[in-house]
């Protein structure tokens, strides 16, 4: 497993409940070293091991803690750059969502080696689709659930009613289930096509 994906659980639970839990879910995992490194790989059991251990510490259900971390990417301030370059996807939310399938060839242009899992968007009806994403060589299972939390956190950002469902695995892909019923509900975060920050070196985006 890649290391930015191991690096990414890490940050999210440091940043969202701080040093002292992170230790102790570490711990509870069996990890032997308090870091992940971004640019190394790691066994996809020892990454397990410390989902597993944050079910435990934090007590809440694996799919939960996921679509956490898919919230934390593009809320967190840490994560400003990365929240930036997911606004490029589109002027709306719908466009937003066209834009999801060039995410894991975008992701290699940043790092060639690292392999996001393949993303087809099928339009059903107006306002309705459904997002398919397989495993990739990321090999964990559950990166539908980080999609619903990125999803629920750029429908905020654009300003967009939408309705989540996560509908389970089928035919060796996750299935996830949108429905947009206005793109310009509420006013969406402030965003200018000014300069873009870097991302935080060291970091989880």
């Amino acid at each position: 497993m890649h290391g930015l994906i191991a690096r990414t659980l890490q940050c999210f639970l440091q940043d969202t409940y701080g040093q002292i839990a992170w230790q102790e879910i570490a711990t509870k995992g069996g990890l032997d070293s308090q870091d992940f490194e971004a640019m190394l790989d790691y066994d996809t059991g020892s990454v397990q091991n410390v989902l597993s251990g944050a079910e435990r510490y934090l007590q809440k259900p694996r799919d939960v803690i996921l679509e956490d971390i898919g919230t934390y990417l593009i809320t967190h301030p840490n994560n400003e750059g990365l929240r930036r370059l997911m606004r490029y996807g589109g002027v709306d939310f719908i466009d937003f969502l066209h834009s999801l399938e060039d995410l894991p060839g975008r992701a290699r242009l940043a790092v060639a080696d690292f392999d996001l899992p393949e993303i087809e968007l099928r339009d059903c009806n107006a306002g309705q689709f459904l997002l398919h994403s397989g495993c990739g060589q990321s090999g964990m299972p559950g990166f539908g659930h980080v999609l619903v939390g990125v999803l629920r956190a750029m429908a905020d950002d654009y300003g967009a009613l939408v309705i989540l469902d996560h509908q389970g695995r089928r035919d060796g892909s996750e299935i996830v289930d949108i429905t947009v019923i206005e793109t310009d509900f509420a006013q969406g975060r402030e965003f200018d096509l000014g300069a873009l920050p870097p991302l935080r070196g060291g970091q989880a985006t």
